[in-house]
């Protein structure tokens, strides 16, 4: 599995997280099988969505679409950098 790293800022959390939700169906169908959502705890509108995808291409497919630029443009999402990321190690201590 590969994964995906994405920090971006949010106008607000709250309308975000509407629009992140009601886009689950559309995520699973491309690929990505699980999340976590964070925040920075200095700012509550930075935002870290961590993700598990099937694969890189199919992330970056789906991330660079033009459904998903408006997506995030009716999230009020700011400047996000993804990061794409293949597991090494994983464990728990």
């Amino acid at each position: 599995m590969d994964y995906v790293l994405i920090i971006h800022a949010v106008q607000d959390y709250s309308a975000w997280k509407k629009v992140f939700d009601a886009a689950a169906a559309i995520r699973k169908e491309a690929g990505e099988r699980s999340y976590q959502v964070l925040r920075y705890q200095a700012d509550a509108n930075k935002i870290v969505h961590f993700s598990q995808w099937e694969s890189i291409a199919q992330a970056r497919q789906f991330f660079e679409s033009p459904r998903l630029v408006e997506i995030r443009k009716q999230a009020g999402v700011e400047a996000p950098e993804f990061i794409y990321l293949q597991a090494l190690e994983a464990g728990v201590l």
